[in-house]
């Protein structure tokens, strides 16, 4: 079957390998139909991301169609439609049993710590299959991404007319500035990129755009007259950044790190303990947000119109993906169709 292997940074492979040989327990077989193209896959390519191990095959954003569904006891059948859990964990350690599988002490993400998404054909555990009589495999691939922004709101704790600013509108930016925005928050974006401000006014219906550079702090406090935002979501996996993230937030306000980078992060400490501040990490998501993502994207809660910008082809891909990864490209998300 086809399968895309990243062998080493910078180095994509198109191969032939073979399918799984059966299943057993409660685990399902399914065909990959649609396999977002995110961050992890970027920082992996360019050798940059944290807890990984090369040749892998990438793809975690999985909308599939079940083949068989075995001896499993979900009720699955042939031809169910279904968004991809990627994050398999142990379910005993201290984690999972405070309902925090996300976090669980020995967690394998797919097409991260263990071979993903990007073949034809591949075995997942029941419990992992989240399916939808009215979605699109494309639609069920953004719900990964969705959860990331999903759990990082969650966190967060937004009470309705907060005054929220998420930093970095990439795809996870663009996750969490939905939620936001369901939470009931009033919403600023800063970023490097105008065009991708604009992309946020004009798709996401964003209130306040601030484009990232010098005195950006400054602009920010024009915008919102003087009153800083009392949540910070960092999102762009940019040491720089995420420190730079205490200069806008409010006394006794939050700042979420959702992005992760390979480097220390440091911040003055008298500052943060005069405002006393509340730092916290986002990571993942859980299955209960993969159920409310579908119903809001079922009931048009959720608009992903505006998603996927960009596609390839199975065979076509090496030379998309080296597209996509250039600055500039215009990607907001893209697709591959196995």
């Amino acid at each position: 079957m086809k399968t895309i292997v990243l062998e080493e940074p910078g180095r994509l492979l198109v191969t032939e390998t073979d399918p799984p040989a059966g299943i057993d327990g409660e685990n399902v077989l399914v065909r990959v139909r649609s396999v977002g193209i995110c961050g992890t896959d970027l920082h992996a390519y360019r050798g940059r991301q944290p807890f990984f191990e090369y040749p892998r095959i990438l793809g975690h954003e999985l909308g599939v169609e079940v083949i068989d569904p075995g001896k499993s006891s979900t009720g699955l059948q042939a031809g169910d439609l279904c968004s991809v859990e990627p994050y398999l964990n142990c379910g005993d350690c201290i984690a999972c049993r405070a309902d925090r599988p996300n976090c669980c002490t020995s967690l394998q993400v797919l097409g991260v710590h263990i071979d993903g998404g990007m073949r034809e054909v591949i075995s997942v555990p029941a419990g992992k299959l989240h399916r939808s009589g009215l979605l699109s495999t494309d639609q069920l691939a953004l719900v990964e991404t969705l959860g990331i922004g999903a759990h990082a709101v969650e966190r967060a704790g937004i009470v309705p007319g907060e005054s929220v600013l998420v930093v970095g509108c990439g795809p996870i930016g663009l996750s969490v500035i939905q939620f936001a925005q369901l939470a009931g928050a009033s919403l600023s974006v800063l970023d490097l990129d105008a065009e991708r401000l604009r992309f946020c006014g004009e798709h996401f219906n964003v209130e306040n755009t601030v484009l990232a550079g010098e005195d950006a702090a400054g602009r920010l406090a024009k915008t919102l007259d003087g009153r800083p935002p009392t949540v910070v979501f960092d999102v762009t996996g940019n040491a720089s950044s995420m420190m730079d993230s205490f200069q806008f937030v409010a006394q006794g306000g939050r700042i979420v790190f959702v992005g992760i980078v390979m480097d220390d992060i440091t911040f003055h400490d008298p500052d943060f303990h005069r405002m006393e501040l509340t730092l916290l990490a986002s990571r993942n998501s859980r299955p209960q947000d993969f159920k409310r993502i579908i119903e809001a994207m079922e009931s048009g809660a959720i608009d992903t119109g505006p998603w996927i910008t960009h596609r390839s082809s199975c065979d076509a891909f090496v030379e998309s993906f080296r597209r996509w990864a250039e600055p500039g490209s215009g990607v907001v998300k893209a697709v591959l169709d196995m």
